[in-house]
């Protein structure tokens, strides 16, 4: 299969592209600062890749941003903030994706832990993550020709350890269990879920 995975120079993203590519997948790896140049909270960005790379059997978003902070200091920017840097962008992907992708592709976005298990300053995480696992129930329902709809919901990462007092108390997922996530939603039937890894 040609996967194009947008984020793929991040800590979820390298590891995404390295096992599709070492399950002898086409794998195109796009980011800001890759050789496939795209900006995820830019649609004209979104779109120009769309018209770049032709042929595309799965699109893999392993990309985004939210602000971390206390609850009684988020404001409505950050709310904003968290809605335009994770949520927006990955719906755009999936609505390119609906007109690119070959028939009987699929789509897998990122959510994450705090859609089920909350963290101190996690609010707008949380709001983010479980927007997008919402999205995938029905979109997946709705989408034409075939077009699987997916979401990867992972904890706190092993190869992160910068991030790990922040989640006290979870469990790290390691590389290994990232990638067979991301294989299961790219390679499987499954569809209209959120894989929680």
């Amino acid at each position: 299969m040609k996967i194009v995975v947008i984020g793929a120079s991040g800590s979820i993203g390298t590891v995404v592209a390295d096992t599709l590519d070492a399950r002898g997948h086409e794998v195109v790896r796009a980011s800001r600062s890759g050789d496939v140049r795209v900006d995820l909270t830019d649609a004209a960005s979104l779109a120009a890749l769309f018209d770049e790379v032709t042929g595309i059997d799965a699109v893999v978003v392993t990309a985004g941003s939210v602000p971390f902070r206390p609850l009684a200091d988020l404001d409505r920017d950050d709310h904003t903030a968290a809605f335009l840097g994770k949520v927006l962008p990955q719906l755009d992907v999936a609505r390119l994706a609906l007109t690119h992708l070959n028939d009987g592709g699929s789509v897998t976005l990122t959510s994450g832990v705090l859609s089920r298990a909350p963290i101190p300053t996690g609010a707008a995480a949380a709001m983010a993550n479980g927007a997008l696992e919402s999205f995938v129930i029905t979109a997946a329902a709705e989408a034409p020709r075939g077009i699987r709809i997916n979401a990867v919901s992972p904890d706190v990462l092993e190869n992160s350890p910068g991030y790990h007092d922040l989640f006290a108390g979870h469990r790290p997922v390691s590389d290994a269990e990232i990638g067979r996530a991301y294989t299961l939603a790219v390679e499987g039937l499954v569809n209209g879920t959120t894989i929680v890894v």
